[in-house]
């Protein structure tokens, strides 16, 4: 697999501007472009972006981007065009130690209030991203602990195979 940097990079810039407006966020989708790309398609932001890297990539949040209880799903619905080199997702979880399993109900939605509302819940919020070429990375971010950065290459990797297959064709 080619060098994950720009990758990381990229994601670590993405963290960043999601972590600055706080906890309790919906679901956030980003273009990964490199700057040459988006100073070709969009001049005007010459001056603005840091043009010192042309191969580095620039996140573009999806504004009409809103996710669904299922995010795989709505994922599975999205085809980039070829100027998107990558796409990058934040969103946050919450989940429950092991030893509370039993007692999750069946249901999704009274399961997802369960886990919201329970004393044991940790809380953490995750971007995850992937290149055209396959390269995949994540990071994640405990509420509890918001100093640690934790970052793997299969973090989260039913997502990142999301967001890899959003880079097939329309017609396959």
């Amino acid at each position: 697999m080619a060098d994950s940097s720009r990758l990381i990079a990229s994601l670590m810039d993405v963290e960043r501007h999601v972590s600055s407006t706080g906890w309790d966020q919906p679901a956030r989708l980003f273009a990964l472009v490199t700057t040459r790309t988006l100073l070709e398609v969009e001049p005007q932001l010459r001056g603005r972006v840091p043009e010192s890297a042309p191969d580095a990539l620039t996140a573009i949040e999806q504004d009409e981007f809103h996710a669904t209880e299922d995010v795989v799903e709505r994922l599975a619905g999205i085809f980039w065009p070829d100027t998107v080199e990558g796409c990058a997702i934040a969103l946050e979880r919450a989940f429950l130690p092991s030893d509370h399993e039993s007692e999750i109900p069946e249901d999704p939605a009274e399961a997802a209030t369960f886990v919201s509302r329970h004393p044991d819940r940790t809380e953490l919020r995750v971007v995850v991203g992937v290149l055209r070429d396959g390269s995949r990375h994540g990071l994640a971010r405990l509420k509890s602990n918001p100093d640690d950065l934790l970052g793997a290459e299969d973090l989260v990797p039913g997502l990142a195979q999301a967001l890899v297959d959003t880079f097939r064709s329309e017609d396959s």
